[in-house]
């Protein structure tokens, strides 16, 4: 699961190992390959701004404080998680690689007027590809139409000497065709209605729950995640069956790639534990059992000494409009041992939340096992975590293995940090509503969100539990699991956050942290977030439907005793909480209702919930916050590119330092990236 946060706004057949010193003599030398990219003195900074979007830098702390073993491990782990970014755009759409190719052909090779308008129009609706890993927005999931003409697009391919089928092209101009990459509008056939790769044509949702039904009751109390890494087809004569992402199967040149480094990282793991998980995940992309997913899960679970870590695979559904397929992202991770020592606080305690929560007492966890929280440096990521990336990862994502095994919980440290560094007051002056409330979040904000984001992965995702019997929540509440999921997290973290019990611990010192954290939730929930929409458009992405279910729930319900009012003032549109205790109440009253729906798997329940307070937006308060906004100059979404890890070599080929970089610009990583690691595109 994860938890991001926009604009300062908060929102989880193989290579054998080769021989010489360091097991990397297939490893090309890196110091020759990367001679195309122009390196700058590493910083964190705004780098670049198109569209909705803006391109920052991150560092990386302590990177240099690591052993050789450490630093080779890192970019091991970091060359694995590259080596499977093509899948990513697969999975997206089914032209995505296809027409990045073109767009990346004619962005390398055009030597005409790069003043022209046109060609400012081409590069805008090329980074937006590349930010978003295909041409769906990477958040609303709507496809970009480009803004120049066809005719245009078509002298540019004649020009540079670009390929693309003519009737990809007539796709990419279609302003009708595959509109949005997930559909989450249940009135529909979800599947048909989504242009996600993950299924092949003229599959149904009705096809998806026949091909797993029996399979899922036979599971028993620990089923393996269906359908996690594979793509569902169906062929001519009907039969429905499944391509399985291993390193013989889809996805094989990328796979073979991935494999091959994850073994090198096993080489140098810093202890038996993270080597026996890198062991698991090279056999279960080896096999593609997804028995051996689960076993994976597991070991790295427990896997919690040494100072690397990583998140490695096919993980979250979000991009599955039914739940079930993974996207294949990779974040590589090192401890931030200062602040992971300050936040441990919250996973030794975690029985105390769970014990004390307003969720029904049937619905509690008698025993909350192997929570572990850390504060991170991201080292490098891949796939669907960048450049758009979340800033807290709580996993695995299997209840059973949550249960009975524990998570692990991580703060992305140096990616809040760059947030942070890159954002501004801007939106809080424009949205507060006095200065009481702007004081109180320049003073109290950063730790409000950090708390927040902290409680949502440790405590929240590990709360709860599911009744006997009861499917898993991808079963039982489908297109809307995701949702009420993350609903469920925050609502964990906003009723504990006015607890006394944190400022107790040492976590806080005042619980005005809470009411700063209140205001920004409901601030963010019932306004900002809604200048990420296009006028007339309706909330489909989870975490945003979220953040709105919640915040106008909340409202609703404290109406009668004015617990939040809505105030009109020169024209602009305000919320002021007069009554934060009471709102503490009605949050831990949606939190019962949201724990409820998902321990007794009340579908109709939690459809109610997420499309009548989830969904539609007000049209008149949204274009308010469009025109509002659109004079601050404030790019809504944030990406990242990655610092460029270079080995430095012996003469005998041996690693003996790996040195740290930023790239010249997002286009010169982005080609980078598709020339050396393009393993299903070439």
């Amino acid at each position: 699961m994860k938890h991001f946060i926009i604009s300062g706004i908060l929102l989880a057949g193989t290579l054998a190992s080769c021989g010489g010193a360091d097991g990397t003599e297939d490893v090309e030398n890196t110091d020759e390959v990367k001679d195309s990219i122009v390196y700058t003195p590493l910083q964190t900074d705004q780098i670049e701004k198109f569209a909705d979007l803006q391109i920052l830098q991150y560092d990386i702390p302590g990177f240099y404080q690591l052993t050789l073993d450490q630093k080779k491990l890192v970019y091991y782990l970091y060359e694995a998680g590259l080596s499977g970014r093509d899948m990513i755009w697969d999975q997206n759409y089914r032209h995505n690689l296809e027409i990045r190719n073109a767009l990346e052909h004619i962005a390398a090779n055009y030597s005409g007027d790069t003043s022209d308008a046109n060609w400012e129009k081409f590069m805008t609706y090329t980074n937006r590809v590349w930010f978003s890993n295909g041409i769906h927005h990477h958040y609303s999931m709507d496809k970009f139409v480009p803004d120049f003409s066809r005719e245009y697009f078509d002298g540019l391919l004649s020009e540079t000497g670009a390929e693309l089928n003519s009737e990809v092209v007539d796709r990419m101009f279609d302003n009708t065709a595959d509109m949005k990459r997930v559909s989450l509008d249940g009135s529909k056939d979800l599947i048909l209605g989504s242009a996600t790769n993950f299924y092949g044509e003229n599959v149904t949702e009705e096809d998806v729950n026949n091909f797993y039904a029996e399979r899922m009751e036979a599971a028993g109390d620990h089923p393996v995640e269906f359908g996690l890494n594979s793509r569902l087809v169906k062929d001519e004569d009907g039969t429905v069956r499944e391509e399985i992402w291993k390193a013989d199967g889809m996805y094989s040149e990328a796979i073979t790639e991935v494999v091959k480094w994850l073994k090198l990282a096993q080489g140098v793991a810093e202890n038996d534990e993270q080597g026996k998980a890198l062991g698991l995940l090279v056999e279960y992309y080896e096999t593609g059992d997804l028995e051996k997913w689960s076993q994976f899960n597991i070991t790295w679970s427990q896997a919690t000494e040494g100072d690397i870590d990583y998140i490695q695979g096919f993980v979250e559904v979000y991009g599955d409009p039914v739940g079930m397929r993974g996207s294949y992202e990779s974040i590589i991770q090192i401890t931030d041992f200062d602040a992971s020592e300050r936040m441990a606080v919250l996973a030794e305690n975690v029985q105390y939340f769970e014990d004390n929560s307003s969720i029904m007492d049937e619905h509690k966890k008698e025993k909350v096992v192997g929570v572990s929280y850390k504060v991170v440096n991201v080292a490098g990521e891949a796939g669907d975590a960048t450049p758009s990336t979340p800033i807290g990862v709580n996993l695995p994502n299997s209840n059973w293995i949550r249960a009975e095994h524990g998570s692990k919980s991580v703060s992305l440290g140096n990616i809040v940090m760059a947030y942070s560094n890159a954002g501004g007051e801007g939106i809080l002056r424009e949205f507060a509503n006095d200065e009481d409330e702007i004081e109180r979040t320049i003073k109290y904000g950063e730790i409000g969100s950090k708390m927040h984001t902290a409680m949502h992965e440790v405590i929240g995702h590990a709360s709860g539990q599911i009744n006997e019997g009861v499917g898993t929540p991808k079963e039982t509440l489908k297109n809307y699991s995701s949702t009420l999921e993350e609903a469920r997290a925050d609502l964990v973290a906003l009723y504990f956050l006015l607890d006394e019990k944190l400022v107790e611990l040492g976590l806080i010192e005042t619980t005005d942290v809470g009411r700063t954290e209140y205001d920004d939730y409901i601030r963010n929930g019932m306004m900002v977030q809604m200048r990420r929409l296009e006028p007339g458009a309706d909330i489909e992405e989870a975490h945003m439907r979220n953040r709105q279910l919640v915040a106008s729930w909340a409202f609703e319900r404290g109406q009668e005793e004015n617990v939040i009012e809505r105030i009109e003032r020169d024209g602009k549109s305000y919320y002021e909480i007069h009554d934060y205790d009471k709102l503490r109440v009605i949050f831990g009253e949606l939190l019962r209702e949201i724990q409820r729906i998902k321990s007794e798997g009340d579908y109709e329940a939690g459809k109610n919930l997420v499309e009548n307070y989830g969904v539609k937006v007000d049209t008149e308060l949204h274009q308010q916050v469009l025109d509002r906004s659109s004079a601050l100059n404030i790019a809504p979404y944030n990406g990242f590119v990655n610092p460029i890890l270079t080995p430095v070599m012996d003469e005998d080929g041996n690693i003996t330092d790996i040195l740290l970089s930023q790239p010249e610009s997002f286009k010169a990583q982005m080609l980078y990236y598709s020339e050396n690691y393009g393993f299903l595109s070439h």
